[in-house]
């Protein structure tokens, strides 16, 4: 392939930065420190690739911490490869298993920050994907499937559609039996340009999460590599640029349409969509929701994740959310996180339709 050169920032990611900061997300309440602002911004990993009959796709990722509070740009080049200005730091948790760096007071001067993906001149900590790493899974399982090594495992659906942690068991342990984890599955999103995608130091017990050696700082996903996976599992998009023009599809067509559909019966609609919230006081109104939406949520006291491919009448994109902001941040026991957060889904469908 030849070298693919960063362009301008887009209007979109224009857009997309303004809405951000128009959100005033340090202004958050966090019930961690007596439901006062965070003060501090938090870390937001937003990402889009628009799609327009006849045009070249729009692409947009925009990245704000405690670092970066005005938001950091990507420099995505054009043929939407990585970014070559990042480098992802892991995120982290103690010897207790709690995450550390989302503490009130915590100090990141003072933390082992270590780099998992990336070699460009800015360091950004990569907030923990919560369930949103469901979605590695069930590409695992796709792509056991295709290759005859095992059927569709009855777990497939309620992992996606209503996130059950017992389910998820059974399929990172079926990956293990079929010889998708420890290593392969990361090869595979690799080889597809997907670099930020691994689940590391899972078990073959079914083991994923913290007390499991697993979870947080083990188990890494990025917007934007997260928007293009979704990009692989979309009928309805143009061929993945970044990849050579023969290039084998990540999964059969068949398998493909199998995750569409589970995505699309997403039964959270709680993060940048938010019909399951419609009887809570004070509801926002966020992207549209599920089946229009087909997506995965993730959902932590300290970490909120959404990530999806969404296709309207008069809109086709796919957008991912990854951020620090669980349920710690909620205005009320059934919220998943901040209004902040659907309204932001809203921006985007707002800026995607401007285009």
């Amino acid at each position: 392939m030849t070298e693919q050169h960063a362009k301008p920032a887009s209007t979109l990611t224009l857009s997309l930065q303004e809405a951000v900061q128009a959100l005033d997300f340090p202004a958050t309440a966090d019930t961690l420190q007596g439901s006062q602002p965070v003060v501090l911004m938090p870390s937001i990993d937003l990402a889009v690739a628009a799609f327009r009959t006849g045009r070249a796709p729009v692409l947009a990722n925009l990245l704000f911490s405690r670092q970066y509070p005005q938001g950091l740009i990507a420099t995505v080049p054009s043929n939407g490869a990585s970014a070559t200005n990042l480098r992802f730091m892991a995120d982290l948790q103690d010897s207790a298993t709690h995450s550390v760096a989302w503490q009130p007071g915590a100090n990141w001067t003072q933390l082992p920050w270590k780099p998992f993906a990336g070699s460009g001149g800015n360091d950004v900590v990569a907030p923990y994907p919560a369930s949103l790493v469901k979605l590695m899974v069930a590409v695992g399982v796709a792509l056991a499937v295709d290759e005859g090594r095992c059927d569709w495992p009855e777990a497939l659906s309620p992992m996606i559609t209503a996130s059950d942690n017992d389910a998820t068991d059974t399929c990172v342990a079926l990956l293990h039996r079929v010889g998708l984890l420890p290593r392969r599955l990361n090869a595979v999103f690799a080889a597809s340009g997907l670099p930020t995608l691994q689940m590391n130091n899972t078990t073959a017990a079914g083991g994923w999460r913290n007390n499991n050696g697993s979870g947080v700082g083990h188990l890494h996903m990025t917007a934007w590599d997260t928007v293009r996976l979704l990009w692989l599992l979309d009928q309805d998009a143009p061929p993945p640029p970044w990849l050579p023009a023969n290039t084998p599809p990540l999964l059969k067509p068949a398998s493909r349409d199998r995750l569409r559909t589970e995505l699309q019966g997403q039964k959270h609609n709680e993060i940048l969509s938010s019909g399951s919230l419609k009887h809570v006081p004070g509801w926002v109104p966020g992207l549209p929701d599920s089946p229009a939406f087909a997506h995965k949520t993730g959902t932590t006291e300290n970490y909120g994740s959404d990530g999806g491919i969404v296709k309207t009448p008069d809109a086709h994109y796919i957008v991912a959310v990854l951020s620090n902001l669980g349920t710690r941040y909620a205005p009320h026991p059934d919220c998943a996180t901040t209004w902040r957060m659907p309204a932001l889904g809203a921006a985007v469908h707002h800026a995607v339709l401007a285009l």
